[in-house]
């Protein structure tokens, strides 16, 4: 008996075998738990596919030069905090229980040497479907995304003692009120004496306005102010602790010192006052001091102003800072940022 295959022979075969699908899901029969795991050809099928994937749309989408060195402290601040349950660490092994998932979370101490840098930078802003591992909390935020690629880059050649240097600022202080551990998240970057433990991309807490800083941690926590790092460390911080924690940095020697202890503005390229940034950026103004900040951070504030599409000038109230730096011509904004920093210096 010969069975001729027609048109409408095969469009029917096809509908069936989808109703018999639908039928086979809509019974629950298929076993969905982490605990049964994938057969073998499943998960090789699953990984290869997503492996082919990060290979075309790392080649697409990441740039060229995903690694920034600089902000290594950062970067392992929020890796502890946010991927080291699930991944593991030099000398801290991935938690058991994150470990039976379905797929389970690498070891990046040991795999993470298998991707290319490109690869290993759309993976941690974009995340993979199916399974564990989210895309960056922060999408408008690459240069975090580039300190964590170059953190990850180190993991598998990095010591126990080098990644405890990097995550811990060393004797942590004591702030009544406040647990440790949510004082901890704070000085593991920003240094029990809040300057930022030399770090470029890491701002100067000590002697800055108590308001500004609670305002800008609400900020954090609310979204209006875009930073993955940040949002991660403030999670779990209450209102009454931001108020202790910013008041505790703002009484410690810094930028209020430097402020009031120097006499002029600053200079720009021109060597004319700034009157812009100095009449709002003083000591007992709204805006923080800028006198003595890091012109690193004040650089890369400014830019990611300059690349805010959500900025609208005709915003009500507007958005003051992000429609100034619009305005500053790209190749100043370094000297900008020097100057300011250094404003009030003889």
């Amino acid at each position: 008996m010969i069975l001729r295959i027609s048109l409408k022979r095969a469009i029917v075969a096809l509908l069936g075998l989808g109703v018999l699908g639908m039928l086979f899901a809509w019974s629950g029969a298929m076993k969905i738990s982490a605990s049964s795991g994938h057969w073998r050809i499943t998960d090789w099928f699953l990984h290869w596919t997503m492996r082919n994937s990060v290979r075309t749309y790392a080649w697409l989408d990441a740039p060229p030069d995903p690694l920034d060195d600089e902000g290594l402290v950062s970067a392992a601040g929020h890796f502890r905090q946010a991927c080291q349950v699930c991944h593991g660490a030099p000398g801290v092994r991935p938690s058991p229980v994150m470990q039976q998932a379905t797929p389970p979370a690498p070891d990046l101490a040991r795999t993470a040497g298998e991707w290319r840098d490109r690869e290993l930078f759309w993976i941690i802003r974009h995340g993979v479907k199916f399974t564990g591992m989210p895309a960056w909390a922060a999408a408008d935020r690459p240069d975090e995304v580039r300190r964590m690629t170059a953190f990850v880059r180190r993991l598998p050649h990095m010591t126990a003692a080098q990644y405890q240097a990097l995550t811990q600022a060393g004797e942590e202080g004591r702030l009544p009120g406040v647990a440790p551990a949510t004082l901890s998240a704070c000085t593991s970057c920003h240094g029990v004496d809040g300057r930022g433990r030399e770090q470029s991309d890491i701002p100067v807490l000590a002697g800055q306005s108590a308001a500004y800083l609670v305002a800008s941690m609400r900020q954090y926590v609310s979204g209006k102010r875009s930073s993955a790092v940040m949002q991660t460390a403030l999670a779990t911080t209450g209102r009454e602790d931001m108020a202790r924690l910013a008041t505790y940095f703002s009484a410690m020697p810094g930028l209020a010192n430097i402020a009031t202890t120097r006499s002029s503005p600053g200079l720009d390229r021109f060597g004319q006052p700034l009157p812009a940034c100095s009449n709002c950026h003083a000591v007992g103004k709204a805006a923080p001091i800028l006198a003595g900040q890091k012109p690193g951070y004040l650089a890369a504030r400014l830019r990611l102003w300059q690349q805010d599409d959500n900025v609208i000038d005709a915003r009500l109230p507007p958005d003051t800072m992000a429609m100034i730096a619009r305005r500053i011509p790209v190749d100043q904004i370094d000297e900008l940022a020097r100057t300011v920093a250094q404003s009030g210096s003889d």
